[in-house]
């Protein structure tokens, strides 16, 4: 039979045609207001304005830093920041591609009944990147390293200078969405799965070979990233527009580039996501108790799950290859253990109850009390958290050595303080802002954009901080004091768990969290 459309009515604006930029950008443009009036407006306010602050800041205030643009510092940075740039645009790559193409404009549910494009959901994904505090840490250490080897003896060439490294940080973000998307698509096709695991462990092996044969570094050196920089730095001269006028056209060609293995990855259906809404599994045996029946749930719901499987993949393998490539030390690896618990937690930890999405109501009907319930969230979460750093340790211990008991005391006290501190906090973040989010997309957050760019920062500066604690007792002389040290980070951080807790516990409070996080 004929499969042509049967509309009555006339075609009007974008029916029955094909999408196209300009229909993109005002899909666009329509779908960022309607976000922004879904948030609550003074902590959006609130942290674009903080950002923004930020950013000029950065990109200003070490250029009036003592030895700014003069000494051997500032010209040792200048030397390295095609190095950095090139740095960049490796790390965009690798942050969007193991994120599945990047961010979700729109959640997948809600999606399905707006006519929203290809070409839209990829400028989407371009648009929200920089709300991500991976790629606002690299752009701020490179805007920041700038400033301060040019310093402000020239205005203009410091102006100059921060606006093309913008564009040049905007062409990254584009060759990052490009490179994912088409990995995207790849992973989609018949045998995609294979072929991307494939490709991952011949990538892996090429950058250990080369660095191996210390050629990792000269080969970022050999990036052509030096003409660029040499051009932003005549600034205001002719050779300034011209690299300003070529680092644009970059950026709308390769955004414009990036659409194609969007619109061909978006025909396509999600292997793994299939795969796992439609496959068969047996049922197994009753748990011989309420806790166990409640862990076993939980565990399945976090194991199963597509972004969590990748999440950690990425999260425990990627500063495990970082260390052993760069030849770390014990008492430099227990900085990993907060990067690695932070990344983890913000795959679900912050807004823990959305695992349940609308079985959360089913959840809250069983017979069993909520301070288990409690329990055994919290547990599932430390589980993920600790294995992800156990497996991130053993990797970049294969060249650190044997660490001598000081090291070895700081590390396992750096492992199990950070867990405990980051699952306090996703604990309670998740009771008092409670968000509906649905993990089954790759692309899926736990809670929107802007919220999740205070739950990295605020995770990423206290492990830090607790990180360098751990790092200075790993040089003591007895291995006893970073023991005896982690007693009170601990003791602090299982009070406030137990907070959170007796919060649970009120049933007020936990109606109106699984009302939320069920919606």
């Amino acid at each position: 039979m004929p499969t042509a459309a049967s509309w009555t009515e006339r075609p009007t604006s974008r029916s029955g045609r094909r999408e196209g930029v300009g229909t993109a950008v005002v899909d666009l443009v329509t779908l960022l207001r309607f976000r922004a009036r879904t948030a609550r407006r003074g902590r959006a306010r609130g942290a674009i304005a903080a950002f923004v602050v930020l950013t000029l800041a950065v990109a200003t205030v070490p250029a009036w830093t003592p030895h700014a643009g003069s000494g051997d510092r500032a010209f040792n940075l200048l030397l390295l920041l095609p190095t950095g740039m090139a740095g960049v645009v490796l790390l965009a790559v690798t942050s969007a591609v193991a994120s599945g193409g990047g961010r979700e404009l729109m959640p997948r549910d809600p999606g399905q009944i707006f006519p929203i494009g290809s070409t839209t959901d990829h400028l989407g994904a371009l648009v929200l990147t920089p709300l991500n505090i991976a790629w606002l840490l690299q752009a701020w250490v490179l805007l920041g390293s700038a400033a301060y080897a040019v310093g402000h003896r020239s205005l203009g060439t410091l102006a100059g200078l921060q606006l093309g490294l913008g564009l040049w940080l905007v062409v990254a973000t584009a060759i990052g969405q490009f490179a994912a998307w088409t990995i995207e698509g790849i992973r989609r096709t018949a045998h995609g799965v294979p072929i991307v695991r494939m490709l991952t462990v011949l990538v892996i092996a090429t950058a250990i070979a080369m660095q191996t044969a210390d050629l990792l570094v000269d080969a970022l050196d050999a990036a052509p990233t030096s003409p660029v920089l040499i051009g932003l730095l005549d600034a205001p001269g002719p050779r300034w527009w011209t690299t300003v006028l070529l680092l644009a056209l970059a950026a709308v060609a390769i955004v414009a580039l990036g659409a194609v293995p969007a619109r061909w990855a978006g025909r396509r259906l999600p292997v793994d996501e299939v795969e796992l809404e439609t496959g068969h599994r047996r049922p197994r045996g009753l748990a011989r108790s309420p806790w166990a029946a409640l862990v076993r749930t939980d565990r399945a719901s976090v194991w199963r799950a597509v972004p969590m499987r990748r999440g950690l993949l990425v999260l425990a393998v990627g500063p495990g290859l970082v260390a052993v490539l760069g030849d770390l030390r014990w008492d430099s690896l227990t900085l990993l253990p907060g990067l690695v618990v932070s990344g983890g937690a913000l795959l679900f930890g912050v807004n823990a109850w959305c695992l349940d999405g609308r079985g959360g109501r089913w959840r809250e009907s069983l017979p069993v009390e909520p301070g288990l319930v409690f329990d055994a969230r919290a547990w599932v979460l430390a589980e993920f958290l600790l294995s992800a750093s156990a497996l991130t340790v053993l990797i970049a211990g294969l060249r650190a050595g044997v660490p001598t008991p000081a090291e070895f005391t700081a590390m396992l006290a750096s492992v199990l303080v950070i867990a405990l501190q980051v699952v306090a906090a996703s604990m309670r973040w998740s009771i008092l802002h409670p968000y509906a989010a649905d993990l089954r997309s790759a692309r899926a957050t736990p809670a929107p954009p802007l919220a999740m760019v205070g739950y990295s920062a605020r995770l990423a500066a206290s492990t830090t901080v607790t990180g360098l604690v751990f790092s200075g007792l790993a040089r003591a002389d007895d291995w006893r004091v970073p023991a005896l040290l982690a007693v009170p980070f601990l003791c602090w951080s299982a009070a406030r768990l137990l907070r959170a807790r007796r919060r649970w516990s009120d049933a007020e409070r936990r109606a109106d969290v699984v009302l939320t996080v069920t919606a």
